[in-house]
């Protein structure tokens, strides 16, 4: 048995205690945000919450699940998400399959004008002017095809591909078999982590955006969740805003504001769980061969 030197057992002991502090700035600020929600108000004005709640109440999570703006808003955040996810995974995959051809023709200038755009892009009004032409502004489209293709993300999954045995597509093609038959019968199964693992870094990028909505969505009936939490908690001295987001009360409570942050974080939390054996996996491979 081989016995570990100080060295090494004293920097596994810096390396988890580093660990151990990285996490706890994670995860202290949402026990914290958990426990506010579930005070009373008297506790929350005078800063006495911390870790566990004062005086439980959830008259918060009452009025938030109790309101039918924040449940449409849910739903419709978890559609865009779910048709967001799909039409990326599909768009990365479209694009990073071909270019592990060797034979591709224009492949290394292909290669070059994709990573331009991860370093240049026209600007924000000309995007907004581009949506505009195009008649995308106010429609769920806006939300889902600007941003259904991520270079890096592509990179990623071109990367794994490349990690597949080129025997097995050779194979597949000595038997007759299609580009796309190679792909879904061949690259498609084999690549279950790599999906995974961009699936989860589209699905968080679309629950978590708002900019987008921001800039191209006024009708309110469109809004994603995070753009309704983002005008609330913007604009929480606002008597105009308090009364359009249906509050008659002067001012938003601090429980309130809290139990709405939670409402629209906790269901992303709960994916990945699923998704981390595969994660791990994906994000690892991935990077195996370029």
């Amino acid at each position: 048995m081989r016995v570990k030197s100080f060295k090494t057992v004293l920097g596994d002991w810096l390396f988890v205690i580093f660990c151990v502090i990285v996490g706890l700035m994670c995860i202290l600020p949402m026990i914290n945000l958990a426990a506010k929600s579930l005070s009373a108000s008297e506790y929350l004005v005078r800063h006495e919450v911390y870790l566990l709640p004062k005086g439980i109440n959830v008259n918060a999570y009452s009025t938030v699940l109790g309101d039918a703006k924040y449940i449409k808003s849910f739903f419709w955040t978890v559609f865009l998400t779910v048709v967001c996810t799909f039409v990326s995974l599909t768009m990365t995959s479209l694009c990073a399959y071909p270019l592990i051809y060797d034979k591709l023709k224009g492949k290394n200038v292909i290669n070059i004008l994709i990573t331009i755009t991860m370093f240049f892009n026209a600007g924000l009004i000309p995007n907004y002017l581009l949506m505009q032409s195009l008649g995308l502004l106010n429609t769920p489209l806006v939300l889902i095809i600007p941003s259904c293709l991520s270079i890096y993300n592509m990179i990623i999954m071109r990367s794994f591909f490349y990690g597949i045995p080129d025997s097995l597509r050779e194979s597949a093609e000595i038997d007759g078999a299609s580009h796309f038959k190679i792909f879904l019968s061949v690259y498609l199964p084999l690549s279950k982590p790599v999906f995974a693992t961009l699936a989860l870094f589209y699905a968080v990028g679309r629950w978590n955006g708002y900019t987008d909505a921001l800039m191209y969505i006024t009708d309110r009936e469109m809004y994603p969740l995070q753009l309704l939490l983002y005008n609330i908690l913007n604009n929480i001295n606002s008597v105009e805003v308090q009364t359009q987001e249906g509050f008659s009360t002067p001012g938003l409570t601090e429980s309130l504001k809290d139990a709405v942050v939670m409402f629209s974080t906790i269901p992303i939390l709960l994916v990945y769980p699923w998704l981390q054996k595969y994660f791990i996996a994906g994000t690892t491979l991935g990077a195996v061969k370029e």
